[in-house]
């Protein structure tokens, strides 16, 4: 579809919704018609088909919201009529196209880059083809066009730190290869000093108008221009015409505090640079952390296994652990405290978003020696004595 068919086609009067209708008041009426003109349901009726196919035109783009921004301005300048522009583009009195003189509307919208009839050459329509111009991201300065600025490409790394530079935070270094415009040609395509032209398959659009199952219609990139709206006749001898290249370089990222095994982080900005005045793409790192020997992590909060003796468990005592990063702590064990019992020693975890701190769960893992020497042989011996009368696994039976 042409910038020309923008001005000369009513949209909403092909939908029957007024030009203030709502995105749902749209979509309901679309609905509505393409029910009713399917080819599926009227196989034989031709008018049904170029009705459907003019309903579907229309939704693509009063139902998508940016286009139908850019229509309404595009029918704004040409004063909001279904013929376009009164007494001129397809107005009463015009020769082909519509306009006064035998000029078709199309060609004068193409007629942006300069030589006879076009936008400084003579008898040109500079005027109009500029105002188009930036309607649709083009322009007739320079003999060119204005290129719409582009987000840079995203940057997937990987990074891998150790388990207590996960818990406070770390700034790393990281080397990144991104996609990136051509150096030579500065993304163009075209060789330094050379002039482009309007790709002729697309009319400098940037896509073209393919058919789906007969039906539909749809916007793809244009295989010629690639979506870069001209062609250049010598091509870039660095990147052969494509206008891409590859950025290396190392950056600084920083890493917060509480990071998790496998969490992805997103660091805005970071990413491949833009083009055309357009934003830098994102980096995105997946962080590996490294197991610690001592420590593990659940949640907010870390985990230690502490081992203790029988006599420590079955009389009570008080056990000195330590904290990553800080001073030991004592943790007092009530006399009969059971295999598996867990601790926790508040402020002593993962430090959270907000500042705060998580805990230390330290869990109690009751050692049972593999060898006695004759003295301890004695005492277990002696204590087997005195509790031999305890059953201990009469529930089992009971239960069973």
């Amino acid at each position: 579809m042409t910038n020309a068919d923008w001005v000369r086609k009513d949209f909403y009067a092909e939908l029957g919704v007024a030009k203030d209708a709502s995105a749902d008041e749209v979509k309901k009426a679309y609905r509505k018609l393409a029910r009713a003109n399917h080819p599926d349901s009227h196989p034989d009726d031709e008018a049904k088909h170029e009705k459907f196919k003019r309903v579907a035109e229309a939704y693509d783009v009063v139902g998508d919201p940016e286009k139908r921004q850019q229509y309404d301005q595009v029918r704004a300048a040409g004063g909001g009529y279904p013929g376009g522009f009164p007494g001129g583009f397809g107005g009463a009195g015009g020769g082909a196209g519509g306009f006064p003189g035998g000029f078709d509307l199309d060609d004068l919208l193409r007629q942006r880059t300069g030589g006879p009839g076009g936008a400084g050459g003579p008898g040109g329509a500079g005027g109009f083809g500029d105002m188009f111009g930036d309607l649709f991201g083009g322009g007739a300065a320079g003999g060119g066009r204005r290129r719409r600025p582009q987000k840079g490409t995203d940057v997937e790394s990987t990074a891998t730190i150790g388990f207590a530079e996960s818990l406070e935070g770390v700034t790393i270094s990281l080397r990144l290869t991104s996609d990136a415009a051509c150096g030579t040609c500065h993304g163009s395509g075209g060789k330094p000093g050379t002039k482009p032209r309007v790709c002729p398959q697309c009319d400098g659009a940037g896509f073209v108008t393919a058919s789906v199952g007969g039906a539909f219609s749809m916007n793809e990139t244009c295989p010629a221009c690639h979506g870069r709206q001209l062609l250049h006749d010598e091509p870039c001898p660095t990147c052969h015409g494509s206008g891409r290249g590859t950025s290396a370089r190392t950056i600084q990222a920083r890493i917060p505090a509480g990071v998790k095994d496998g969490q992805r982080i997103r660091l805005r900005g970071k990413g491949g640079p833009g083009e055309h005045g357009g934003p830098a793409g994102d980096l995105f790192v997946t962080v590996k952390v490294t197991p610690h020997r001592v420590f593990g992590r659940s949640g907010d909060n870390l985990t230690l296994d502490v081992p203790v003796s029988f006599d420590e468990a079955a009389l009570g005592a008080e056990v000195r652990v330590p904290t990553l990063g800080g001073a030991p702590v004592t943790l007092r064990l009530p006399p009969g405290t059971p295999n598996g019992r867990t601790f926790r020693v508040r402020g002593k975890g993962v430090v959270r978003a907000d500042g705060s701190r998580g805990d230390l769960l330290a869990t109690v893992e009751v050692q049972v020696p593999a060898v006695l020497d004759d003295a301890a042989r004695a005492a277990v011996e002696a204590y087997r004595e005195a509790t031999a009368g305890q059953p201990r696994r009469q529930a089992l039976f009971e239960d069973a």
